[in-house]
């Protein structure tokens, strides 16, 4: 049984923190994420949490007791965005490197400087080689679910991984939406108590994440490495059960209006449902086009990706977030790597747009659907596209 409530994004975060029953809340405050840890604090002086909320005087400081409590065994959360994850890059290393199931909710949000308080993708791609796994979210439903579903995941032993879940600053963390809460005796029944294999013990005291010597650290980087590739399956498998507990149904790569497409637009984050009325409205007017959701960003997911694209002629991808001096968008090149030695493959235009709180509307995106046609068709002297650019 679930119950529809109208509640504010964050605060669905929050209380989807508190059906999981997390032992450890470790945070600092920052637009848009605030709200989150707000929340949790609340909950914690009211005694609806029964968990240990630990303020800090930082970002870096609130990962590093994560680091502790998880090593521990403890369930832990935490939750940043924009400077703040950036002030946490190196712990987030060490939370990856030794194996510690903590999830983060990100509050995307634009990098400075100049400052910025609004959301694009900046803060999410200077961390996508930290080797945490990373989840994508559209809307409040989703952002409830993946956070349950991020317990489940990370603590899983065959993963025991750190996990991200990232949604839109303000466009999702500041609305409010008609989100079903699952029930916390359902919740149960689909996470099960944490049991961390390697739990820290004072009368048996261990080092861990200490000095590597070349002759073992890149089998430490490779064995890593393999964890977060076979992570994938497990994920799969945590959104196949959750979909027979609660009936919502989520995928590495999510496909829409995709019959008979040629063009395709793949999105990531909360712009994906704008986007999909903008293709509602394309095919409507006799256009073969279709839309794909990037939902998972690490691991990359490679056979999804190529299967979703494999009859389109033309996919166009927008980012939301600029690679300085590079190709084209981050997720752009990364698709066009992940593309690169099919037998056949799509035209990738890239497009750069969104960024620090810009809208992209309807119209918007039925626009730079119909200039990546053309693009695809006559070619371009620019290696990506910037949209919405005042000259």
């Amino acid at each position: 049984m679930t119950t529809r409530v109208g509640v504010e994004v964050s605060i669905a975060v929050a209380d989807a923190v508190k059906l999981a029953n997390a032992d450890v809340v470790a945070a600092y405050p920052i637009t848009p994420q605030t709200h989150i840890v707000e929340h949790l604090a609340e909950l914690v002086a009211n005694g609806e949490l029964d968990a240990e909320y630990v303020p800090v005087e930082s970002e870096h400081s609130a990962m590093s007791a994560c680091l502790g409590s998880a090593a521990s065994g403890a369930r832990t959360f935490t939750a940043t965005s924009s400077q703040g994850l950036a002030l946490m890059n190196e712990v987030l290393f060490v939370a990856s490197g030794m194996r510690l199931p903590i999830v983060m909710a990100v509050a995307n949000r634009a990098l400075s400087s100049p400052l910025s308080i609004w959301g694009d993708h900046s803060d999410v791609m200077s961390v996508r080689d930290v080797g945490w796994i990373q989840i994508f979210v559209e809307n409040g439903q989703q952002a409830v679910d993946n956070t349950i579903c991020a317990f489940r995941i990370g603590e899983d032993r065959r993963v025991l991984l750190p996990v991200m879940v990232h949604l839109d600053g303000f466009n999702l963390t500041h609305v409010i939406e008609p989100i079903l809460m699952p029930e916390e005796s359902d919740v149960a029944k689909f996470l099960p108590h944490n049991k961390y294999p390697l739990p820290l013990n004072p009368d048996k005291p261990v080092a861990m994440g200490e000095f590597a010597p070349p002759a073992i650290f890149t089998e430490a980087k490779w064995a890593q490495e393999f964890n977060m590739k076979a992570s994938k399956k497990v994920i799969v498998e945590v959104w196949n059960e959750f979909n027979k507990v609660f009936g919502r149904q989520y995928n590495a790569v999510e496909k829409y209006q995709v019959e008979g497409a040629k063009t395709l637009l793949l999105t990531m984050g909360s712009f994906g449902e704008t986007a999909s009325v903008a293709i509602d409205e394309l095919r409507s007017e006799g256009n073969d086009v279709g839309q794909i959701r990037l939902r998972l960003w690490r691991p990359f997911p490679f056979d999804e990706l190529r299967q979703a694209v494999k009859d389109a002629d033309t996919l166009i991808v927008l980012d939301r977030a600029v690679s300085v001096g590079g190709p084209a968008g981050p997720v752009a090149s990364e698709v066009k790597a992940a593309l690169y030695n099919l037998p056949r493959r799509p035209k990738v235009v890239s497009f750069i747009g969104g960024l620090g709180g810009r809208d992209i509307n309807v119209n918007s995106f039925k626009d730079i659907v119909k200039k990546g046609i053309e693009i695809a068709r006559t070619g371009s002297k620019n290696e990506y596209e910037s949209y919405g650019v005042r000259e």
